[in-house]
């Protein structure tokens, strides 16, 4: 039995202490993700998912709107200085990855599907986390930690008009990536028996 992608899937892990002591190129880094997210399946093969790779000044960018729309939210000092304190940790990553759906999309298939238009969004999230899985894998096997945000919605409107992102586009979620600088804890895993169910 192989299990090539099992022990890959091992090394895809929460990353959050990350550099910019990147080997690949910024071109060999895009090839990468537009690769993984393109080879990712979708229902009716609809390919709803899209991304805005940000290097550079880009990445620090939209981390930089984080902080100042979380700003607007933390109540006092001592806590924004904490939040500011972790987003500054995700800036100091070598890029991020904006993974977006495209809602014109969905709402086509629901209409000239009908009888499965109640699924659509639900599958258009499904084809999410599959696209998110094989780009952290990809960056995973190339030595690359990331981790994975939700600032959606609370940014959603700043990095449309930072990026100018199409309006159909939203925002599902945020993954900065970079050098691995210390590796993530030990994972605990709930028991088989409480987990899976076989028949034979």
């Amino acid at each position: 039995m192989e299990t090539k992608f099992i022990e890959l899937s091992k090394q895809r892990r929460t990353i959050y202490n990350l550099g910019r002591n990147v080997k690949l190129s910024t071109g060999e880094l895009t090839k990468l993700i537009q690769e993984s997210i393109k080879q990712a399946p979708t229902s009716f093969n609809n390919q709803t998912q899209r991304a805005v790779i940000l290097f550079g000044d880009a990445h620090e960018k939209l981390w930089d709107i984080v902080i100042d729309r979380l700003k607007q939210e933390v109540p006092d000092e001592a806590a924004f200085a904490k939040t500011t304190a972790k987003v500054n940790a995700f800036k100091a990553a070598f890029g991020t990855i904006l993974f977006y759906t495209e809602t014109k999309t969905v709402k086509q298939f629901e209409e000239n599907f009908p009888l499965y238009a109640a699924n659509f969004q639900d599958w258009s999230e499904q084809s999410q986390g599959g696209a998110q899985q094989a780009v952290w894998t990809s960056l995973a096997e190339n030595g690359i930690g990331a981790n994975l945000q939700h600032y959606n919605p609370l940014i959603d409107d700043e990095v449309r008009a930072a990026f100018n992102i199409p309006g159909s586009w939203k925002l599902r979620a945020e993954m900065d990536f970079g050098s691995i600088e210390s590796p993530a804890d030990a994972k605990d895993y709930m028991a088989d028996d409480d987990r899976f169910l076989v028949f034979k």
